[in-house]
């Protein structure tokens, strides 16, 4: 089934509080008949009621970073994706009946590389209190100068990352648009991003690598790779947070590099990954691959043998 489907029909069969349930979104307490609070699942910020929720109305409000409106603007926001797409899963995933889908007439355009798309929103606050030299970090081999210079450091505060290691993740420009939450103590997931925030419209780091002036960029796995790359001197370091490579992002690299070194995991997956990704990007420029040993991590090395392998390949610190 395609096409368009009736939003006002959307927005009178799919409950709001269901629809928050499907997504995991949890610790919303009734303030009055219909009117229920919490913390915003959008932002994950400070303000423990400032997301508000309406039954009667089946509208909902964040009072902290002013998102609202209705099931279509909820789903939108938190799958990062058009009014008329929200409407089409949501329609999908409740069975709407083919009495309210009409046929399209315009065919849905591809996403090439060339596109430039919407930004993330930059997130209207900053969490408080963030402690950069906590033991964690340093058991990892990371400085405390290297965590100030990212931000990176043990929250304690309220909210959805209460009692993780929070990692900020800004756009190309700089600006921050969300924290990601690394778990210290077994709890899953290990790894725990916002609701709403699409991994795959950023590359974490690239505005501090664009900074640095190099036309080569060397791009990693993951957070702590970055870090560590970065440590050993290497600043024109990103990394797509994941082991694959999206549309937004390759135009992102693409965009800002004349030249790029990958630098994944040396595990299965990770090699796969290079072999893609290598694919994908040397349509726009040369690519080298730098093949570490089985089951090692950038982040596993020393600063010294991270200069070694990356001087080789031409990276310049």
């Amino acid at each position: 089934m395609g096409g368009w489907v009736e939003f006002a029909f959307i927005k009178q069969t799919v409950p709001l509080l269901r629809l928050l349930e499907q997504y995991q979104i949890t610790g919303l307490r009734r303030s009055g008949k219909d009117q229920w609070r919490g913390v915003c699942p959008l932002h994950g910020g400070e303000g423990r009621d400032a997301f508000h929720v309406n039954t009667a109305r089946q509208l909902f409000h964040c009072f902290s970073c002013g998102a609202g409106g209705t099931v279509l603007d909820l789903v939108a926001a938190l799958e990062r994706c058009e009014l008329p797409e929200a409407a089409q899963r949501l329609a999908a995933r409740w069975n709407v009946p083919e009495t309210h889908w009409s046929p399209s007439v315009v065919q849905p355009r591809q996403a090439t590389v060339t596109e430039k798309r919407e930004v993330l929103r930059p997130l209207g606050f900053r969490l408080r209190g963030v402690d950069e030299r906590h033991p964690y970090l340093s058991s990892r081999g990371i400085t405390a100068a290297t965590a100030a210079a990212f931000g990176i450091g043990f929250y304690a505060g309220p909210g959805l990352l209460s009692r993780r290691l929070v990692i900020p993740i800004h756009d190309e420009t700089g600006q921050l648009v969300a924290y990601c939450g690394r778990s210290l103590d077994g709890t899953e997931p290990r790894y725990k991003f916002p609701a709403g925030f699409a991994k795959s419209r950023v590359v974490f780091n690239l505005h501090r690598a664009v900074a640095a002036g190099s036309t080569t960029g060397i791009v990693v796995e993951g957070f702590f790779d970055t870090l560590k790359v970065h440590q050993a001197g290497f600043r024109s370091v990103v990394a797509l947070m994941g082991a694959a490579l999206y549309d937004r992002q390759e135009w992102l690299l693409a965009k800002h590099f004349q030249r790029l070194i990958l630098m994944l995991d040396g595990d299965p997956a990770g090699r796969r990954a290079s072999e893609a990704i290598t694919a994908q990007l040397a349509r726009h420029c040369p690519v080298r691959v730098i093949q570490l040993t089985a089951n090692i991590q950038p982040d596993h090395l020393s600063a010294r043998v991270i200069r070694q392998i990356l001087s080789e390949e031409g990276g310049k610190p």
